[in-house]
């Protein structure tokens, strides 16, 4: 096993959300552990996600210059898979074994291909093995 942890984009945003007091706090402490331990990694999907997220959907939107900030504190330092074509056949194969969408396709991908042995998200099925890869949603109690 190699100890390394996959976050999604859901878990960055419930960082910022204070109205899931919870699942805020469970989000902050999986980022700080991801950027202490060196163990916990994100993909450039989950950058491209989560700023789109944080400059149009949060209740008081993410500025630019906050954004910049954040990526460059925060995400750069998880960011370790990036966008090929390999990435692309692996969440096709994905889809067609395991019926999950593009986009989460891509996500257990980079999982994948970061070797990683848990998947942290919610929007994904809890307790699912994919080739290895555990998903877990850090949120429920």
């Amino acid at each position: 096993m190699s100890g390394k942890y996959f976050l999604d984009t859901n878990v960055l945003v419930y960082s910022f959300d204070p109205s899931v007091p919870a699942k805020q706090a469970e989000a902050v402490r999986l980022i700080k552990a991801a950027l202490y331990d060196g163990k916990g990694l994100i993909s450039s999907q989950v950058i491209q996600e989560f700023i789109t997220v944080a400059i149009k959907k949060f209740d008081i939107p993410m500025s630019l210059h906050d954004s910049r900030k954040y990526l460059d504190t925060v995400l750069s330092g998880l960011c370790r898979v990036f966008m090929s074509i390999d990435l692309y056949r692996s969440a096709l194969d994905i889809m067609e074994r395991w019926g999950y969408s593009l986009y989460d396709s891509l996500i257990i991908a980079a999982a994948l291909q970061a070797d990683c042995d848990i998947l942290y998200s919610e929007d994904l099925h809890h307790h699912q093995k994919i080739r290895g890869l555990t998903i877990v949603d850090p949120f429920r109690p």
